[in-house]
C-alpha cells in the first residue's frame, strides 16, 4: 500500500515537473487518501493524508506558487483526508462486525453436527466438515449417524440457501432424524419424518416472512449384511471404492428434495446396493461436486476417486480437501462436507454390542 502511494505520487509530481503546463496535476493527490481508505487500515489512511499534505506543500514551494494557494490546497487536502479517515474507520468497523457474525454463524453450524469420527457397531464414519466463513453467509450442510436396533442410519443433507434461517432448517431436520432413526422401523418412515419437519419449518417461515426452503438429503440404512438401503431425496449419490476401483452407485432416479413431496405423484422408495467389507463409501455435498477451477471447469470427483483407488495416499477426506483447494486455487466458496464410511472391525463391533445389547 505504501509503495503504491509513493509510486502514484512520484508519477504525478514528475509529470507536473516535466510538462510544466499551467494546469497542475499534483492537486489530484487529494484523492489518494480516499483510495487508501477503501482498501487499507485507518492508520494507513491517516499516513496517506499526511503524505499528500507534505507533498503538496513541498511541490508548491518548488514551483513557487503563492503562499495563500499553497495553504488553501493544504487545507482542502486536510479536510478531505479527515473525511477519508472517518470513512475508513466506519468501513473497518463494519467489516469486523460482519466477520464476527460470520464466525458466530459458522461456530453454530459446527455445533449442530457431532465431530468426526463417529463409530457404531456397523460402521466407522470419518471425513471432513468445513463450513465456509469467507462468503456472505454460511450454508446449511449437515450430517448425522444414529445407531439403533434397526441398524445404523446415516444422513447427509444440504439446505437450500444460506444464513441463520438455513441453519434453523438444518436444526429441524437433524432433530427429526435423531428421533425418527430410533423410532421408525423402515427407512422410508425416517424420510417421511424428515419431510414433515421441513414442511412444518416452511410453514413457520411463511408466517415470519422468510422464504420456504427445500433440503436435498441422502439417508442410508446399514446393517451387518453387505447390502445397504438408501433413499435419495435429490442429493448426490454415494461412491463406493473397492478392489482398486471407484464408481458412483446407481440409485435410479432420485426422489424430490425434502419439502416438495406434495408436488410429486410418486412416493419415495428405497434402493439397495452392495457395500462389502473392506470397501470405502464416500458421501459428499455439492460444495465438492460444484467447485470450479479458475477456468470454470467442475471438480472431477469421480476421476480423483479412481486415482485414489489405484494408489491410496492416506486419509481420503483430507486428501480430497487438499486437492479441492489446489484445484480451485482459493478458499472454498461453499460449505464442504465429505464423509467416508467403512465397515466396523468385527472385534470392535462385538465390544460395542456387549456394551449396548440394544444395538
Amino acid at each position: 500500500m505504501a509503495v503504491a502511494g509513493i509510486l502514484v505520487t512520484a508519477v504525478v509530481v514528475t509529470l507536473d515537473m516535466v510538462t510544466g503546463t499551467a494546469v497542475r496535476l499534483f492537486p489530484l493527490l487529494i484523492f489518494l487518501p480516499a483510495i487508501v481508505s477503501a482498501l487499507g487500515e485507518v492508520w494507513q489512511t491517516a499516513l496517506a493524508t499526511f503524505w499528500v499534505i507534505v507533498v503538496e506543500i513541498l511541490t508548491g514551494v518548488y514551483i513557487r506558487a503563492q503562499t495563500d494557494d499553497i495553504l488553501l490546497a493544504a487545507g482542502f487536502m486536510a479536510v478531505f483526508g479527515v473525511l477519508s479517515v472517518l470513512g475508513c474507520r466506519y468501513r473497518v468497523r463494519r467489516e469486523e462486525e460482519v466477520h464476527r457474525l460470520r464466525s458466530a454463524a459458522a461456530a453454530l453450524q459446527r455445533l449442530i453436527v457431532r465431530p468426526l469420527p463417529l463409530r457404531t457397531a456397523d460402521v466407522v464414519v470419518n471425513g471432513l466438515y468445513q463450513p465456509v466463513e469467507e462468503d456472505a453467509m454460511v450454508g446449511g450442510d449437515m450430517y448425522e449417524v444414529a445407531a439403533s436396533r434397526h441398524g445404523t442410519r446415516v444422513l447427509i443433507a444440504d439446505v437450500q440457501g444460506k444464513g441463520l434461517p438455513a441453519i434453523g432448517t438444518a436444526l429441524a431436520v437433524l432433530g427429526s432424524f435423531r428421533e425418527a432413526a430410533y423410532r421408525e422401523h423402515t427407512l422410508t418412515g425416517v424420510v417421511a419424518a424428515l419431510e414433515n419437519s421441513v414442511v412444518r419449518q416452511n410453514a413457520f417461515a411463511a408466517q415470519t416472512g422468510e422464504p420456504e426452503r427445500l433440503v436435498t438429503a441422502l439417508v442410508l440404512d446399514i446393517g451387518s449384511e453387505p447390502v445397504v438401503e438408501a433413499v435419495n431425496c435429490g442429493h448426490i449419490a454415494p461412491f463406493v471404492i473397492h478392489d482398486g476401483e471407484a464408481a458412483q452407485v446407481d440409485l435410479g432416479e432420485p426422489a424430490v428434495p425434502l419439502g416438495l413431496a406434495a408436488l410429486s405423484s410418486a412416493p419415495r422408495k428405497g434402493a439397495r446396493f452392495t457395500f462389502p467389507r473392506g470397501a470405502t463409501m464416500l458421501l459428499c455435498t455439492d460444495g465438492v461436486t460444484e467447485a470450479r477451477d479458475p477456468g470454470g471447469a467442475f471438480y472431477p470427483l469421480e476421476a480423483r476417486l479412481r486415482a485414489y483407488a489405484r494408489a491410496p495416499t492416506g486419509g481420503l477426506a483430507a486428501a480430497l480437501g487438499a486437492d479441492l483447494r489446489a484445484f480451485t486455487g482459493t478458499v472454498p466458496r461453499d460449505d464442504v462436507a465429505i464423509l467416508t464410511l467403512r465397515r466396523a472391525d468385527p472385534a470392535a463391533k462385538s465390544a460395542l454390542r456387549r456394551a449396548d445389547p440394544a444395538l
